[in-house]
């Protein structure tokens, strides 16, 4: 056998899987229906995370038992909030500090890891997480800490191409799941505590090749194939003075893709700084200025050219760092309307038209809103202005507004992790968490690489005997069918199945089943370390299997407050775990 036929044979042996397969746009786009992959972050680009396996149900999940567990080694145990993405016989899963795995499906054993050399300086807001890979072709696809974009060989871990996203000198950072649609990679960017700016990049899948940019914040300009292409908004319009050109608006969280518009939804963080006085914001304007467009807001955007569609601006004149990012997911209507759906930080879970981002309706989905009394006709917070922190500038010593209470706290009544939507009850699954906050403002000039606040605050738990509530939505009503609470914070992302299943995690490490209907907790696992990844469900020659990543970390406890000192005996840690049902239990009950 000659020396070529060697090396072949090696590589097959090395990957598990021969290295000709190819991840297709078809793959991409049948995600949820191939229940033998799971090529996309969210199970779909419509981020529904419903799996239509039911193999796995109510009456069996009991037998669910572990397959095999890796660990992602080292010293660096950190938050672990990655989803796994499974293709031809492989898992490939990122870790704390821009780490990306492949392991065998099979046999849990390693066939390549990749370890970002990151530089010194970089400026994470929230820990050193990542949330996930793409894949298309023969590549892997990943962002790092240092605002890199990373294409690697599926099979071999080699690097492809690489290119920068943006100054991570500057604040700028990356840790979401890049996106792929029609050859293009979609990714946001990562900073808003730092005086950044949001946008939203496209690049050619095949090499790195920049296509478009999309600034979110007015008065920046786009980017097309080189050439500079249109303003966001209007210069002025809703940003006072020079206050755009440091505009926050990250657009830190990625985004979705609906087939039924072909439209790209992101969404935008909060406008910086924090102190909405410096903005403008401090009171009201008919106008439009202070509105600080589009921070804050969730933007349809043209795949092929960058150009905004459309905008829902969910905290106009924000104040309180609700950030504009949670996930957008498309379902249909019970008359097949084109809907979309959104639980916002600031404690509103939004309905919105497909077509042109409109609103349908909005409902609270945590029991305790002080800023806002509501939502009028069109969607916009009817604001309880005593609530919004002060203007330092009427301090008797001008260092230190008015202190205000406010829930939900600035993590939001939803933070980033992912809520579920079941095509089998209709409902959403929205992982919510019940706290407030003492916010102040204070001043603040902007310096490049530093943070850009102008606020205090200390996040409060709102009750004693939970803080996280898992609750079941029905989006037509607003209705909370069930809630499971936890004493701990919910971080974790949530996934249904066809089943009748719910799957998510919790900071105490208890990976659980919960009946889709009732809430009642069918099963659950002890991983040893506090949940914040994302579950996924796949099928291998006749058997269900489900993953998740446990590994405590995240923003609560560096950002917590009280709350973080309430779960500083949680544990870090670094391991994918994976289980499975076996064909001769599928059947039992």
């Amino acid at each position: 056998m000659n020396r070529f036929i060697l090396a072949a044979t090696a590589s097959i042996l090395l990957t598990g899987t021969a290295a000709t397969a190819q991840v297709s746009e078809a793959d991409l786009a049948d995600d949820q229906t191939l229940t033998a992959q799971i090529t996309t972050n969210g199970m779909g680009r419509h981020l529904q995370r419903y799996s239509p396996l039911d193999t796995l149900n109510k009456d069996n999940v009991k037998f669910l038992q572990a397959a095999w567990a890796f660990s992602f080694g080292g010293e660096k145990q950190r938050g672990q909030e990655a989803q796994p993405l499974i293709y031809d016989g492989v898992m490939y899963i990122t870790g704390s500090y821009s780490r990306i795995y492949a392991i065998d499906l099979m046999t849990g054993k390693e066939l390549w890891q990749y370890d970002a050399r990151l530089p010194e300086g970089i400026l994470p807001c929230c820990d050193v997480v990542n949330r996930g890979a793409a894949i298309y072709g023969d590549m892997v696809i990943f962002g790092t800490l240092d605002a890199r974009l990373v294409a690697l060989n599926k099979d071999t871990g080699d690097v492809v191409w690489r290119d920068k996203i943006a100054d991570y000198k500057a604040g700028y950072s990356y840790t979401a799941a890049p996106l792929i649609v029609d050859g293009l990679v979609i990714t946001g960017n990562s900073g808003g505590e730092f005086g950044v700016v949001g946008s939203v990049q496209a690049r050619n899948v095949e090499n790195g090749d920049l296509v478009w940019e999309r600034p979110v914040i007015e008065g920046h300009m786009g980017m097309l194939n080189g050439e500079p292409s249109t303003m966001t908004g209007e210069l002025n319009a809703t940003w006072p003075g020079d206050m755009w050109k440091t505009g926050g608006g990250a657009t830190w969280l990625g985004g979705s893709y609906d087939a039924r518009t072909d439209t790209l939804i992101f969404g935008a963080g909060n406008p910086a700084p924090w102190n909405s006085h410096l903005r403008g914001a401090g009171t009201p304007s008919e106008d439009g200025m202070g509105d600080n467009l589009y921070a804050a807001s969730r933007i349809g955007i043209d795949p092929k050219t960058g150009e905004i569609k459309w905008h829902f601006q969910t905290t106009p004149r924000e104040g309180w760092d609700y950030d504009g990012v949670n996930e957008v997911v498309a379902f249909d209507g019970p008359d097949g309307e084109a809907l979309l759906a959104t639980a916002d930080r600031n404690g509103f879970f939004y309905v919105l038209n497909a077509e042109d981002g409109s609103f349908v309706n909005g409902y609270p989905f945590v029991k305790d809103i002080t800023w806002a009394e509501g939502l009028d006709e069109n969607g916009r917070p009817i604001y309880v202005e005593g609530n919004r922190p002060g203007d330092p500038t009427a301090a008797a010593d001008g260092k230190k507004g008015e202190v205000v209470f406010s829930a939900p706290g600035f993590l939001g009544g939803k933070n980033w992790m992912p809520m579920a939507y079941s095509q089998n009850t209709g409902l959403f699954y929205v992982p919510s968490n019940e706290w407030g906050m003492d916010i102040w403002n204070e001043p603040i000039t902007y310096k490049k690489g530093a943070a850009y606040l102008g606020s205090g605050f200390t996040i409060k738990p709102n009750y004693e005997d939970h803080i996280g509530s898992l609750k079941a939505i029905d989006p037509a009503t607003g209705e909370w069918k069930w809630e499971f609470k936890n004493n701990a914070p919910l971080w974790a992302g949530v996934m249904t199945t066809a089943g009748g299943l719910v799957f998510t995690g919790t900071p105490e490490g208890e990976f659980i089943a919960l009946d889709d209907e009732t809430g009642e907790v069918l099963w659950s696992f002890q991983t040893g370390s506090g949940i914040v990844g994302q579950p996924v469900t796949w099928e291998m020659e006749g058997e269900q299997y489900v993953s998740i990543a446990s590994g405590w970390g995240g923003a609560v406890p560096l950002w917590g407050g009280e709350v973080a000192k309430k779960v500083n005996y949680l544990n870090q840690g670094g391991t994918v775990w994976t289980f499975k049902l076996p064909k001769q239990l599928a059947s039992m009950k």
